[in-house]
């Protein structure tokens, strides 16, 4: 058997080198905070478009910045679980968001997908996004749905199954993650429930200003 929060994938996965064990859903069967934080690194893709996670926020049932916290409706549904869905919204009537719903069913969790270090599909990415610069590709949440292709027909889809594909972080992965305010919102912005890819120029703006390795520390855990 395979370790626990894997399933075997033994299609073709990109160009490049990548681990052929998908995420499954006992990954994301515990704190939102520890999900959020080891999503960093790992490779999503959507329809063959994609790359390496390197911003995440956590969300939590009693936090005011989290949907779920009205308690259950038809739009919060699928943050109660299982873990392991997409949870896609549409933010100011725009854009459509990307999270990923964590914590044992019934708790209601979700870990936004802020960006991404593009690396498979560019040239499909850059049409849909119309933009030069692979820096901005993907850098921020409503960029990397446009880029992806991903749209509110994919809230509630399984991550572990097409037509997304999310896999863990290669061996030897050695990054250092940043914590630091979540941004973009107006409410809870002083928890440190923020996690970036130290150095990586995709992250959106703002960037983190410090680092930080103890996760209990800061979110307190």
């Amino acid at each position: 058997m395979g370790a626990p929060g894997l399933v075997e994938d033994f299609s073709t996965v990109s160009a490049q080198k990548a681990s052929t064990k998908r995420l499954e859903a006992e990954f994301f069967n515990r704190s939102v905070h520890l999900v959020a934080r080891e999503l960093v690194g790992c490779r999503l893709l959507y329809r063959g478009c994609g790359g390496v996670i390197v911003e995440t926020e956590s969300y939590e049932r009693d936090d005011p910045a989290c949907h779920a916290n009205v308690g259950r409706t038809d739009r919060t549904e699928v943050l109660f679980g299982p873990p392991g869905r997409a949870y896609v919204y549409l933010s100011y009537g725009i854009h459509s968001l990307l999270n990923a719903v964590a914590e044992p069913e019934g708790e209601a969790a979700a870990v936004l997908i802020r960006a991404l270090e593009p690396a498979d599909g560019l040239d499909e990415m850059r049409a849909r996004r119309g933009v030069r610069s692979d820096d901005q590709l993907c850098s921020g949440p409503g960029k990397l749905t446009e880029a992806l292709g991903v749209s509110l027909a994919d809230n509630d889809a399984d991550l572990s199954r097409d037509p997304f594909r999310l896999l863990p972080r290669d061996p030897g992965w050695s990054g250092e993650v940043v914590t630091g305010p979540r941004i973009g919102i107006t409410k809870a912005v002083d928890r440190p429930w923020r996690f970036t890819l130290a150095g990586n120029p995709h992250v959106s703006r703002p960037h983190p200003r410090t680092a930080s390795n103890s996760l209990s520390a800061r979110v307190g855990i």
